[in-house]
C-alpha cells in the first residue's frame, strides 16, 4: 500500500490531504505554513508519492504559474526523493468554499482544496 500526500500550495497556508491506493479516499490531514513543515510530514507519516496542484489561471492554461509557487515547487523537488505528480488545481479551491460553509467549519478551505486536488488524482490517474 501506499500512502499519498495531496498539496494545496497558498502563499500564507498550505493545505494537505493524505490517503493511499486501496482506498483511494482523500482525507484532510491540515494545513502547514512552510516547506519544512510539509518535509516533516511526509517524514513523520512515511508518505510513498506526493500530488500537488499547479495553481494555473482560470483563463488561459498558459498563464505563468506565481513565481513563489515555482520558487517552492524547485525546493520542495530538491529536497525529497519520492514521486512527485503535478495536476491542474484550477477551480479546488472555489469548490472547496462550497463545501467548507461557514468560518465555524473545523476543516478549512486549504484542507479541502488539498483534497479536492488527491481524489481527482485518485478518480483520474491512479489506476
Amino acid at each position: 500500500m501506499k500512502i499519498f500526500l495531496g498539496i494545496d500550495w497558498g502563499e500564507k497556508r498550505i493545505g494537505l490531504a493524505i490517503g493511499n491506493d486501496e482506498i483511494k479516499i482523500a482525507n484532510s490531514f491540515g494545513v502547514v505554513k512552510n516547506l519544512d513543515d510539509v518535509l516533516e510530514v511526509i517524514k513523520k507519516e512515511m508518505i510513498d508519492e506526493i500530488v500537488i496542484g499547479i495553481p494555473y489561471s482560470i483563463s488561459d492554461f498558459k498563464f505563468p504559474v506565481p513565481e513563489q509557487f515555482l520558487n517552492f515547487l524547485n525546493n520542495f523537488k530538491e529536497k525529497i526523493n519520492i514521486p512527485m505528480h503535478e495536476i491542474d488545481e484550477r477551480l479546488s479551491s472555489k469548490a472547496a468554499d462550497a463545501r467548507v460553509g461557514d468560518k465555524k467549519t473545523k476543516v478549512s478551505r486549504d484542507e479541502i482544496a488539498a483534497m479536492i486536488i488527491l481524489q481527482d488524482y485518485f478518480d483520474t490517474c491512479e489506476k
